[in-house]
C-alpha cells in the first residue's frame, strides 16, 4: 500500500463538496432543416424552405421526474421567434402526446410546434417519448416513403442525422399519468389560438398562467435522463425561457425558474424551494471559470473554460491565529492540521511547531547521521555513525507531521548503514528523526 501525503487529497475534498443540481442542463436539439421539397406539401399548411425543427431537451440527474413546465404570476412561460412557428393545419395537435403515430406518416405533421412532458405520440398500447436522435436506436417510421417520398428527406448536415434514419422516438413502459394542461387551449370552444395551434399564425407566447404536467416522467435512458418538452419549427431566431418543477424519487419537488418578474418588476426574489437556472433561458448565457481545482476562484458548476479566471493559488493550511503553526498565507483552512501544546493531531509536533520547546538535547559531537541519495527514488540510505554503543531507532513522517513508519537499528557503535525501500512512497518531501539515546536529529529528503 502506498503512503499518502496527506495534502494530496485535499483539492479532491473540495470536488466532492460541490453538489449537483437536480436540473443538469437544457439542450436544443436541431432535429430537422426543411427544404424545397417540403414547401411544396399544401395539406399540412405553409412551411417555408430553411425553416429548422428544434427539440427541447431537459438533462435531469438519474433517478429524479419532470412533473411540468410551467408560467405563473412570477415567472413567465415564452417562447418567441423572429418568424412566425410552423402548425400542420391537417393533423398537427397542441400537446405532442395526442399526434398518433400513423398520423406521423403523412405530409409534414412530424414538424408540427407542440409542448409535452417526454410523450411525442401514441399507437394503441405502446407509447412514444422523445429521444435526441443520437440516441435513437430503432431506426425510423417518418421521411421518405413514410411521408410521399419527397417529404422529411432533406440530409442537411446542420441538423445531424437524418430523419429517414432516426426519427428520435423509442417506447416507454412506464408512462406518466393524470395529464393535465392549461392556458393553451380555450375552455369553451378548444381552440388553440396560440404559436401551438394552427388556428392562428403567431411567433411569440408569453404567459403567466399556462402548464403542462402530469403525474412525472423520466427519460428513456435512465442514466442520461433526458425528457423533452417541446418541438418548435420556425425560420426565424428562436428564444425560450422555461420554468420546471422536478421531483426526486420521494416525491419531494423544486421549483427551477429561468427569471422573477412580480408585478412588472425585475428582481432576484425567489419563494421558497425556487431555484435560479441560467440553463432555462435561451440563447444560453455560458459560464464561464476556472477549470484548476488547485485555485481558489475553480468552478466546477462551468459550462466553459477560462484559464485566464485562475488567479489565486490554493494554499492549504492552519488559519487558526492561536495554533502554534498558524500559517498567515493560507486561503482554504485545514483544522486537522493545526496544533496547539499538548494536542497536535497525531502529529509530530516537534516538526510542526519547531518554536516549541521540547528539552530534547542537542546532538553531541560523536553522534551524526545522513541521507542518500536525495532526492531518492527507490532506496532510500540512511548512515549513522556513533563514537558510544548506544540503542538508536528512526522515525519517518511526511511533510505535514504525521508518522508513516517507526524502526528501531539496536545497539549502534561506529559507523552503520540502514537501506530503506521507498519505492511504493509517493513523491515528496519526507523527514526521519533519528534518537540516539537521550539525543536526536532531523534530516529531510525527496522522493521523486
Amino acid at each position: 500500500m502506498k503512503y499518502k501525503l496527506f495534502i494530496l487529497f485535499l483539492p479532491l475534498f473540495i470536488f466532492s463538496l460541490s453538489l449537483q443540481a437536480q436540473l443538469e442542463k437544457v439542450i436544443v436539439e436541431k432535429y430537422y432543416i426543411s427544404d424545397q421539397f417540403d414547401s411544396t406539401d399544401t395539406i399540412g399548411g405553409k412551411l417555408d424552405s430553411g425553416s429548422v425543427t428544434y427539440r427541447i431537451y431537459i438533462d435531469m440527474q438519474p433517478g429524479y421526474q419532470l412533473q411540468s413546465i410551467y408560467g405563473d404570476k412570477n415567472h413567465a412561460l415564452k417562447i418567441s421567434s423572429t418568424a412566425p412557428f410552423f402548425n400542420n393545419i391537417d393533423r398537427g395537435q397542441s400537446l405532442g402526446k395526442d399526434i398518433p403515430v400513423n398520423r406521423l406518416y403523412e405530409n409534414t405533421v412530424a414538424l408540427d410546434t407542440w409542448l409535452t412532458l417526454g410523450q411525442v405520440t401514441k399507437a394503441g398500447a405502446k407509447t412514444y417519448f422523445g429521444v435526441l436522435k443520437t440516441q435513437d436506436k430503432d431506426s425510423s417510421i417518418i421521411g421518405g416513403v413514410n411521408n410521399n417520398d419527397s417529404l422529411l428527406v432533406n440530409k442537411n448536415p446542420a441538423a445531424g442525422i437524418p430523419l429517414t434514419t432516426a426519427d428520435g422516438m423509442e417506447t416507454l413502459v412506464k408512462t406518466p399519468s393524470n395529464w393535465q394542461n392549461y392556458g393553451i387551449l380555450d375552455l369553451i370552444s378548444g381552440i388553440d389560438s396560440t404559436i401551438f395551434g394552427s388556428a392562428k399564425v403567431g411567433s411569440q407566447f408569453i404567459s403567466n398562467n399556462a402548464g403542462v404536467l402530469n403525474s412525472g416522467v423520466m427519460g428513456v435512458n435512465p442514466d442520461s435522463n433526458l425528457v423533452i418538452v417541446a418541438q418548435l419549427t420556425t425560420k426565424g431566431e428562436l428564444s425560450f425561457e422555461l420554468n420546471l418543477k422536478i421531483a426526486d424519487s420521494l416525491g419531494k419537488s423544486i421549483n427551477y425558474v429561468a427569471d422573477y418578474i412580480a408585478g412588472g418588476i425585475h428582481n432576484d426574489s425567489l419563494l421558497t424551494g425556487e431555484v435560479l437556472s441560467r440553463y432555462l433561458k435561451y440563447p444560453f448565457q455560458l459560464l464561464c471559470g476556472c477549470p484548476d481545482p488547485n485555485y481558489v476562484e475553480y468552478n466546477p458548476s462551468r459550462d466553459c473554460d477560462n484559464k485566464d479566471s485562475c488567479h489565486k493559488g490554493i494554499v492549504f493550511g492552519c488559519m487558526d491565529p492561536l495554533a502554534c503553526n498558524y500559517d498567515p498565507n493560507a486561503n482554504f483552512s485545514v483544522p486537522n492540521l493545526c496544533c496547539y501544546p499538548g494536542y497536535c493531531n497525531d502529529q509530530n509536533i516537534a516538526f510542526v511547531c519547531r518554536t516549541i520547546p521540547l528539552n530534547i538535547a542537542e546532538p553531541s559531537a560523536d553522534f551524526e547521521f545522513t541521507l542518500y541519495p536525495s532526492p531518492a527514488q527507490n532506496q532510500l540510505n540512511i548512515k549513522v555513525a556513533s563514537g558510544s554503543n548506544k540503542p538508536a531507532y528512526y522515525e519517518l513522517y511526511d511533510y505535514s507531521g504525521k508518522l508513516l513508519l517507526k524502526k528501531n537499528m539496536g545497539f549502534v557503535s561506529g559507523t552503520v548503514t540502514e537501506q530503506l525501500d521507498i519505492s511504493n512512497f509517493d513523491n515528496g518531501f519526507y523527514l526521519i528523526h533519528l534518537y540516539m539515546g537521550n539525543i536526536s536529529a532531523t534530516k529531510k529528503f525527496i522522493k521523486e
